[in-house]
């Protein structure tokens, strides 16, 4: 079966019968908003409560739109009376009040088993199940208000339509549209497997899926794919209006043949209207958004999304000048910098009043300056020449004290330092070279300079690897050493070259490490070598006889 076409003969017919006042009004909507005084659900406590405004869809308190307040629908809300629709009992059409309470929703699907109802529930998003008690109830309540606006579907909610052709187009409006574009879908078991028109999903046989009786037969829904095309929200308790073969909710399908007012949230039916920032308007509803001062052909001024008339912008917006306390209109170019604003003829220097459009500047001391009234005014000075470091200049700093790049030079050589290395001496900076050559101590064997890990013997700068052994160039950094005539020697040297020898072992006799040793007349012993050389008993502080060139004691001395 093919999509259900428009019958051209039928908007003939309409117009026939309203011109013969004869058209058949469906039975008056039945619609229990409560709106007044209702809290802001954007402003909260900034709002005393929802108040009326003449003919703006807005509260005239926050300015906020009516359904941003806490509105809700009083009572159980059946759908077919909200659209004027004549109730059927049948309950594959209409499920009752009793039974849908019953089952602890504010709305199901008709013509389901409870097991069936659960199982529909639950593919739908948690917080948009029509359940009684939770978010899905206020859900539910808020699209029924969105979704439906009582102004499209009744005359008797709509204020701007003044003139009796207006009506009429209304009325030709709703039973096209209720003829031919909307319907509430229906709920079943999906008769063999397909796909979901929506999201292109496997549906399996027996699965439940919505279908949308208005377009062609076999197309199916997961009842979370059942949502209008422009606002993506699930199509409240089914009600959907199909154009182009897509589905849309009420709101939004009306606004693709009728243009809607954003300012009273109406359809537009007057041959004439007005068009302003991409949107359609009553003639007399494009107003200033504080006084509502009408704004066709008038100057205006959008600020937030809103226009408003240039008295209420200057009082309510324009800044005032830092330079000369007026306002800056909307004919003035407004400069600003850290929420303070000026006149484009008052941006000048503070100083030499120099204009500082597209120029760079520095605030101080709440003035602005420009670049080299501020420079000479309050920037760090170079402790080298005097002049103060502009904007993008390098800077050297030091102890205290900082220079200009082509300042920082060495105190010797007068040739700038830049980023080499340097050496400190009595509040002066030096070059390395220069500091070698002036000042750095030099070692008493190459005469190299001792950069670092030099060593000092009797006042004498040496490199750790030239203080060697004046004999072997051992290294004595760290080892034990002695000294003949001012030269260094390692131990083993010094007692080669020095040392007395022992008469018994003839090793030299050193004293390094506290070594005792025996003389007598012009020949030495170590302390353990002093013994009898017969018996080899120790002989130190005992008597003893020379035999020759050994010594022994007096017991072996007899024999």
């Amino acid at each position: 079966m093919a999509d259900t076409p428009v019958n051209g003969s039928a908007v003939e017919e309409l117009i026939q019968k309203l011109d013969e006042n004869s058209f058949d009004v469906p039975q008056e909507i039945v619609v229990s908003e409560v709106d007044e005084g209702q809290p802001c659900l954007i402003c909260e406590d900034g709002c005393p409560g929802f108040a009326f405004h003449s003919w703006r869809n807005n509260c005239t308190h926050c300015k906020c739109p009516r359904d941003d307040h806490d509105v809700y629908n009083d009572n159980f809300v059946n759908v077919r009376d909200r659209l004027g629709w004549k109730r059927q009992d049948d309950p594959t059409v209409h499920t009752s009040k009793e039974k849908t309470l019953r089952e602890g929703f504010t709305w199901v699907p008709s013509g389901l088993t409870r097991e069936k109802i659960e199982e529909y529930m639950d593919q739908l998003p948690n917080h948009k199940v029509p359940r009684v008690g939770t978010p899905g109830e206020r859900y539910r309540d808020l699209q029924l208000i969105r979704q439906l606006p009582k102004q499209d579907l009744s005359d008797r909610y709509c204020k701007a339509l003044e003139e009796p052709g207006e009506t009429k187009e209304f009325r030709i409006f709703r039973e096209l549209r209720d003829q031919v574009a909307m319907d509430i879908g229906c709920v079943k078991e999906a008769p063999s497997d397909s796909t979901c028109w929506c999201c292109k999903g496997d549906v399996d046989k027996g699965e439940l899926v919505v279908a949308a009786p208005k377009l062609a037969e076999g197309r199916w829904w997961h009842p979370a794919c059942f949502t209008c095309s422009t606002c993506e929200e699930l199509l409240v308790d089914l009600v959907y209006c199909q154009h182009d073969k897509q589905l849309y909710c009420e709101r939004h399908y009306a606004q693709l043949i009728r243009p809607r007012c954003p300012a009273c949230d109406e359809l537009i039916f007057s041959g004439e209207y007005t068009k302003a920032m991409e949107e359609c308007y009553h003639k007399e509803h494009l107003a200033c958004w504080n006084c509502d001062q009408k704004l066709v052909a008038c100057r205006y001024i959008m600020k937030d999304e809103h226009p408003h008339c240039v008295p209420c912008y200057q009082k309510l917006f324009a800044n005032n000048c830092e330079e000369c306390g007026k306002a800056i209109g909307p004919d003035f170019k407004d400069l600003s910098y850290k929420d303070k604003h000026w006149h484009e003829s008052c941006f000048k220097c503070s100083q030499c009043e120099k204009s500082l459009v597209d120029q760079p500047f520095a605030p101080k001391n709440d003035k602005i300056f420009c670049s080299e009234c501020y420079d000479n005014a309050f920037a760090a000075r170079c402790d080298g020449c005097g002049s103060p470091f502009k904007g993008g200049m390098k800077k050297f700093e030091y102890k205290g004290k900082q220079w200009h790049d082509e300042c920082f030079i060495c105190a010797e050589c007068n040739v700038p330092i830049g980023n080499k290395s340097f050496i400190p001496r009595d509040d002066r900076v030096i070059c390395v070279p220069c500091y070698e050559n002036n000042y750095a101590q030099r070692c008493s064997k190459c005469a190299g300079v001792i950069n670092k890990g030099g060593i000092s013997y009797k006042n004498t700068p040496w490199h750790r690897e030239c203080f060697t052994c004046t004999k072997c160039d051992k290294m004595l950094a760290g080892e034990k050493f002695t000294s003949k005539d001012d030269q260094p020697y390692c131990g083993d040297c010094f007692g080669d070259l020095f040392a007395k020898k022992c008469c018994r072992c003839a090793r030299p006799i050193t004293g390094m490490g506290g070594t005792k040793f025996i003389s007598f007349e012009d020949r030495h012993w170590h302390s353990e070598c002093f013994i009898c050389y017969k018996c080899e008993r120790s002989m130190v502080g005992q008597g003893f006889l020379m035999n020759g060139e050994e010594i022994t004691c007096p017991d072996c001395g007899r024999t």
